[in-house]
């Protein structure tokens, strides 16, 4: 049979780019202050690669059928992950049809039950998931938007993360949403910097451009509070991912809690269709923010946004390029997306994933048209220095 997967390779990728933490420069915002879970060790807050933010790189993972058919999914989990991969998910790839891709996943999630369920062994499944979804578009020709339902957005809009919502506005995006610099641990006074900044922005952006900030799981309720109360008077549409993925009753508080202008979000570190499912029953959040290389891939994602429906809950996926395109160009339910600005300054729009992916689409004027190109519509850049990991210990 042409469609009967013959091998899946997991690489790990050794240099700058890929589209994680891995070697940004000194100079890039996502590496400098941004408040963290280690903020409040002195030691680990002016530099996230000090507690170790790109310790783990960039995994692809390649998926080869009978008639020599390859496509590639990415995640990130490096070695750890690709071991995994290589040494235990893989047994449940091999010589399956690709378009088995619903039997694949239930096998490798429940073969690793009893050591995964969230982080680093669901970021290896979502990165053989979504090698699967494209393999299966290389195969009959399709795109995957039209292989899970067919667009429904016919241009995406974004919003952009980045330090400077100012220049994103003049970019054409809807929004800007800003790392918050200052914790728990800096106190009234850095309590009082995140409100500023916040206020200049809105003198510089007007009204009617959203601003949001990204807390990165590092705040405590009573901070939260204080946060959140104070933005309200400068229109900030929501504050992001304010607690550990664990702490739902803090979420549940802090929406219950919340003005009428503003939306508490969350959901990027947060796994599976079970994870979900206790934020959306707790009503934690005005809008989840799956990672679709982290939170299961597409298949897993699928079901996330589906009881995210019932509750008439928004899924507005975090980053992740041209794997979250594609599902919300199929998604009434997603009426927008998140662009990552991975230039150094957020002064000029690059590829998220660059230079891992080629022909990977950017914003133009805030908005993007997805090619009909099969799979994923990318390619990947096999002049970059990918090294599998050793096969067995």
């Amino acid at each position: 049979m042409k469609d009967v997967i013959k091998d899946v390779r997991a690489f790990v990728i050794e240099e700058e780019g890929g589209g994680d933490y891995h070697n940004q420069s000194d100079n890039h915002w996502i590496i400098g202050e941004i408040s963290t879970p280690m903020s409040c060790y002195p030691e680990y807050k002016k530099d996230r690669r000090s507690w170790g933010i790109n310790a783990l790189g960039t995994i692809v993972v390649e998926i080869e059928l009978s008639n020599e058919t390859v496509g590639f999914g990415v995640s990130t989990g490096g070695y750890p992950a690709a071991w995994i991969i290589e040494n235990h998910l893989k047994r449940f790839v091999i010589n399956q049809s690709v378009k088995n891709i619903e039997k694949i996943w239930d096998q490798m999630f429940r073969a690793s039950l009893y050591y995964g369920r969230k982080g680093l062994v669901m970021n290896a499944i979502s990165a053989v998931d979504l090698a699967l979804w494209d393999t299966l578009g290389r195969v009959r020709q399709e795109p995957v938007y039209e292989m899970i339902g067919g667009k429904i957005h016919n241009y995406i809009q974004f919003y952009a993360t980045g330090p400077r919502p100012d220049l994103a506005k003049d970019m054409g995006f809807i929004g800007g949403k800003l790392p918050l610099k200052f914790g728990p641990s800096d106190g009234e006074e850095g309590l009082n910097k995140n409100i500023n900044k916040i206020k200049e922005l809105r003198e510089k952006v007007g009204n009617d451009f959203w601003l949001m900030y990204d807390c990165y799981m590092s705040l405590d309720l009573p901070y939260a509070k204080k946060l959140m109360e104070a933005l309200s008077k400068f229109n900030v549409k929501w504050i992001e991912e304010s607690f550990i993925p664990d702490d739902y009753w803090s979420y549940a508080e802090l929406k219950r809690n919340a003005p009428l202008n503003m939306m508490i979000t969350t959901g990027e570190h947060e796994a599976t269709r079970y994870g979900f499912r206790l934020l959306l029953e707790k009503a934690c959040a005005d809008i989840i923010q799956p990672d679709v290389s982290w939170c299961g891939g597409m298949t897993e994602l699928l079901k996330i946004s589906a009881l995210a429906d019932a509750y008439e809950v928004p899924t507005i996926p975090h980053g992740s390029s041209v794997y979250s395109y594609h599902f919300v160009a199929t998604r009434k339910n997603s009426p927008f997306a998140e662009f990552l600005m991975m230039d150094d300054d957020a002064s000029s729009i690059v590829p998220m994933f660059s230079p891992l992916l080629i022909n990977e689409p950017i914003p133009d004027n805030g908005k993007i048209k997805l090619s009909d190109d099969p799979g994923f519509g990318v390619e990947l850049n096999r002049e970059l220095n990918m090294k599998r990991p050793n096969s067995k210990i």
